[in-house]
């Protein structure tokens, strides 16, 4: 079963917001086996007036998506909007409708304020700051109409309401210090000292008192306790190949940031670090050999968009040639290898998760992180990243090259003993 959405706004005023939410519920590898979308923008040039074509599709829509902000727009016959009279008409047929209303609410124009308190008395709304927001929220939605349909039993991994964990697995600590990020970040509208129950209904985290997997994987005190596999193993070779002993080997445990700080901490310690001459600044410039945003951003991409009902890990192994970041997941439907080499559309696998990362600061660019890697390296002089998808996703940067028999130092840390099994995966 395919079910049609018609999404009203000022055009104007959405533009971007509206063909970024088309794209990705056409993209998306879920949703896009259930929803056509229809924006009025994307029509064929008609002799029919446009009041009688987007009448007409809200009366073949099923699900009705109305974005509201500060403009009314422009008022046709009977003293109303388009919007308005495309809310009005959903309603009198019984739609589906479902509201997201914008956070800037500067200059909101009265008769859009109107419209807003008309659609509060009937529907349930949510709000949104950003288009990644609004793809969360939009996504959440949806979800749980397709389960109300039946059309699918089990929600996405990271949406899914997980069935021992309660509000007691949350860590209050971590949920604070997220939303004082977010507020200074990215002007996030909730208080800093809002209710934890309230902050994560608002990421769509929390659902009749109970919390999904994404709330464990970004704020639970041990998110290991449930999701063994949601570690970071890094690994240190002095040559080329997987040899072992391994010469450093650390599995790193926590919530996503944090096992982001401790995987790009691991290889920032394992690699050269460059100290100039004070000749400019009383501070001496220090330079890492890979680029630090490269770094970190191929280790972000790894844990944000891996496959979290896989058996397997995150791997960071770094090599005396390269670093190699192995990701159990798999690229989005309709998003080549090839792709990421340029922008292109941001479409995350664990959206719920993404928001937050966004939210925090740990996400800065949706859809330019893996070009950007490739940019850092090239100016750096360094041979250019690759990506790899086989059973596994693989990223590589490569470092300078090394003299023949030359090895660099290691920093010692804990050494896994001879007998120790490291799953490298065959790729």
């Amino acid at each position: 079963m395919r079910y049609k959405i018609f999404i009203s706004s000022v055009q104007s005023e959405f533009a971007e917001e509206r063909q970024v939410l088309a794209d990705y519920l056409r993209t998306d590898a879920l949703l896009g086996k259930f929803f056509d979308v229809f924006i009025f923008e994307e029509s064929p040039a008609s002799s029919r007036s446009t009041s009688d074509v987007y009448l007409e599709k809200v009366a073949q829509s099923d699900i009705y998506i109305g974005l509201l902000g500060s403009e009314y727009g422009h008022v046709g016959s009977g003293g109303v909007s388009a919007t308005e009279k495309e809310f009005d008409y959903a309603t009198q047929l019984n739609k589906v409708r479902l509201i997201f209303i914008s956070s800037n609410d500067a200059n909101r124009d009265a008769r859009e304020a109107d419209l807003i308190k008309k659609a509060e008395q009937f529907i349930v709304r949510r709000k949104f700051t950003s288009p990644l927001e609004l793809k969360a929220a939009v996504y959440a939605s949806l979800i749980s109409y397709l389960e109300d349909k039946e059309d699918i039993r089990s929600t996405p991994f990271d949406a899914t309401l997980h069935r021992e964990a309660t509000l007691d697995d949350i860590d209050e600590d971590k949920v604070g210090a997220f939303l004082a990020l977010a507020v200074h970040k990215r002007h996030y509208p909730l208080a800093i000292d809002a209710p934890i129950a309230d902050v994560l209904t608002r990421l769509n985290l929390l659902k009749s008192n109970r919390v999904t997997n994404a709330a464990i994987l970004l704020f639970g005190k041990k998110p290991q306790n449930f999701f063994i596999t949601s570690e970071v193993k890094c690994m240190h070779f002095h040559g080329v190949e997987v040899v072992k002993p391994i010469p450093s080997y650390q599995i790193y445990k926590g919530d996503v940031f944090q096992l982001i700080e401790q995987a790009v901490d691991f290889v920032l310690s394992k690699i050269d670090l460059r100290i100039g001459l004070r000749e400019h600044s009383i501070h001496a410039p220090a330079q890492y050999e890979l680029p630090i945003f490269a770094v970190k951003e191929a280790i972000v991409n790894a844990v944000c968009h891996r496959d979290y009902t896989s058996n397997a890990s995150v791997q960071v192994m770094l090599f005396k040639d390269r670093l190699e970041i192995h990701n159990p997941g798999h690229l989005p439907f309709g998003l080549t290898v090839e792709d990421l080499y340029s922008v292109h559309s941001s479409l995350p696998t664990n959206p719920l998760i993404a928001e937050p990362m966004y939210l925090a600061g740990t996400i800065e660019k949706a859809g330019t992180g893996t070009n950007e890697i490739v940019k850092l390296c090239k100016r750096m002089g360094l041979r250019k990243p690759e990506y790899h998808q086989k059973v596994f996703f693989r990223s590589v940067l490569w470092r300078n090259k090394v003299k023949e028999g030359l090895t660099p130092q290691a920093t010692p840390q804990t050494t896994a003993p001879a007998t120790q099994q490291v799953a490298v995966p065959v790729t």
